[in-house]
């Protein structure tokens, strides 16, 4: 069912709706960006829809909606433990863009569907989650969603296109139309990028002894003098998912505290320091070879189908401090990988 609704309305129905929800979208944040004089953009918890900021892409993603930086799992006493419980009951909507969608479909394949097991503190959030989805007709510089199939979703309850005035809207989830009856009905199809500025190409690793050649590639080592292991490229992802669990002592002699989920990222130098100090992988350039055939190898290798980790968004380019693109370091290894396929090593090509 499609909708046009005056951006003053918009604002009326949404008043509505928070009295079960609580709305989020990206919003601006004045001189917060991480360069001088710039904006931050990051998702937030929205009055108005006149906040939402449609016609720049976000520096962040959803996922620390769902999936909170820091997060709390339970509180512990001398001789008991209290799981934390959720403070406010509303459930959540959240307006995304299709590529931060299908990232929020890969989160949920890593800690829902990765094993026996599902990780309860993320799904009593996720269960919360209804998508209102941004279309997203051009894509930026550093956009490659089209690449990665990941440029469009049906999975949304509402698809939203920004007009000057006002928004068109395609209500798909029952529960949400009762919100927009008696609104000026109008025909609405929302369409998707087609064709980025960036393209890539997978790489085609199709056995073990490929896969054991791409990981001994001199592609690796130009990454320990360019990254400096700072981890902005995790922190911005919508599909990165490593923590650290940490207790927190609430003084010197107690014995009470609680435990804590916290963010962590495989590009920091400590992320795999193992007892008694060994790390797994000691490089830059290692952990560069780890993150990208887990974005474009790894994921895929383990649970199939067509989807790969990364859904080309482009914001660990954009974020990183020292320019690295990951567009390239994706096309690089697959040049590489033909090479080898073709009978060429990269010490051959070299010469």
């Amino acid at each position: 069912m499609g909708y046009y609704v005056s951006l003053e309305r918009m604002d009326e129905i949404m008043n509505k709706l928070k009295n079960e929800y609580k709305i989020y979208a990206p919003k601006r944040f004045k001189n917060r960006g991480w360069k001088p004089d710039t904006d931050l953009i990051r998702y937030d918890e929205i009055d108005s829809v006149k906040e939402i900021v449609y016609d720049v892409k976000s520096d962040f993603s959803p996922k620390e909606i769902f999936f909170p930086i820091n997060q709390t799992l339970f509180y512990f006493t001398e001789d008991k433990c209290t799981e934390n419980s959720l403070g406010d009951k509303r459930d959540i909507i959240i307006f995304a863009r299709p590529c931060d969608i299908n990232a929020i479909k890969r989160l949920d394949t890593i800690f829902l569907k990765n094993g026996d097991k599902k990780d309860n503190y993320y799904e009593q959030l996720r269960d919360k989650i209804n998508i209102f989805m941004i279309e997203c007709r051009k894509g930026w510089d550093n956009c490659f969603c089209v690449s990665m199939g990941s440029n469009q979703t049906d999975n949304y309850s509402a698809a939203v296109r920004f007009q000057d005035n006002g928004l068109l809207l395609d209500v798909k989830d029952d529960k949400f139309k009762n919100y927009f009856s008696g609104e000026t009905s109008r025909n609405f199809t929302p369409e998707f990028v087609q064709e980025n500025q960036t393209k890539v190409k997978l790489p085609e690793i199709s056995s073990s002894d490929l896969l054991k050649k791409a990981c001994n590639l001199k592609l690796w080592d130009s990454f320990n003098t360019k990254c400096i292991s700072c981890g902005a490229c995790n922190t911005v992802c919508g599909t990165c998912s490593c923590f650290d669990t940490t207790d927190i002592i609430y003084n010197e002699t107690s014995r009470n505290g609680e435990r804590r989920r916290v963010w962590s990222s495989c590009m920091l130098e400590e992320f795999t320091t193992m007892a008694g100090g060994h790390k797994v992988r000691e490089t830059a350039g290692e952990r560069m070879r780890f993150k990208t055939l887990h974005k474009v190898y790894d994921y895929n290798a383990r649970f199939g189908g067509t989807e790969h980790m990364c859904v080309g968004c482009g914001r660990c380019t954009d974020r990183c401090p020292k320019e690295i693109s990951f567009p390239d370091t994706i096309n690089s290894l697959s040049e590489e990988i033909e090479k080898i396929s073709s009978g060429k090593s990269s010490r051959e090509v070299d010469k």
